[in-house]
């Protein structure tokens, strides 16, 4: 990765930094051709289901990454809020409390789309530059410092956003795909706003000078490309309808 900028001058303000952050939302994949065609009701079935199944790979790959940064994590605060994560998409059953989780709901959205349990699941329909891509992340968050880690999850900054308008254009222009189908998304609007608090937090407390701010801003850039990719990926195996 590459510095996004150069400048070697006094740090930016945490107000300044964040917004800068902010801004590479710019290159979030929401604005990706292939999403662009699923968000305007343009694509087939085959390409949602085509999408919904490569997409699995990133979803069962969360909870593992969310380990990696609770592994590399000394400290005892931290990891009791980031575990919540791993909880989502996992589910759990405590205290005769039980919530099946956000992989089982993504599960869900691909049976309400017309895909079986087990295509979903045995990884049959992933396309080998999409797997490269959710591995390059997951590698990512083992190899490096906790905190780029999690600077790296940051890509939630634009994610409410990007379910918001799947719950405002998929069922009218895919009635075919039933409506419970669409949880995934609704619990993600709240769970990302919430993920995002202590994601932020973190990367602007510990990224307090210019060259660890900009270290930063590369960061977010590297995972936003990882999104971009997976999206390229699906672009070129299933095409994109204009």
């Amino acid at each position: 990765m590459t510095a996004i900028l150069s400048d070697s001058g006094s740090a930016w303000s945490r107000t300044e930094f964040e917004a800068r952050l902010r801004e590479q939302g710019k290159a979030y994949h929401i604005h990706h051709p292939f999403n662009v065609m699923l968000n305007t009701g343009k694509a087939t079935p085959e390409q949602i289901r085509g999408w919904v199944a490569n997409r699995f790979s990133y979803q069962i790959a969360i909870p593992v990454k969310d380990a990696a940064v609770m592994s590399n994590c000394p400290d005892r605060e931290v990891r009791r809020g980031w575990i919540q994560r791993i909880l989502d998409h996992d589910g759990y059953e405590l205290g005769g409390v039980k919530d099946e989780g956000g992989i089982e709901a993504w599960i869900r959205l691909g049976i309400a789309c017309g895909l079986t349990r087990e295509e979903i699941t045995d990884g049959r329909h992933i396309i080998p530059a999409v797997q490269f891509a959710v591995d390059a992340y997951i590698n990512f968050a083992r190899q490096r410092p906790w905190q780029e880690s999690v600077c790296s999850s940051l890509t939630e900054l634009f994610a409410p956003e990007i379910h918001k308008q799947r719950l405002a254009t998929w069922p009218e222009h895919y009635p075919w795909i039933e409506s419970t189908g669409l949880q995934y998304f609704r619990n993600r609007v709240t769970q990302a706003r919430r993920d995002v608090e202590q994601g932020l937090e973190v990367t602007l407390s510990y990224f307090n000078t210019k060259p660890l701010q900009l270290r930063a801003l590369d960061i977010l850039k590297f995972k936003l490309d990882v999104l971009w990719a997976m999206n390229d990926a699906m672009a070129t195996r299933y095409g994109v309808n204009t």
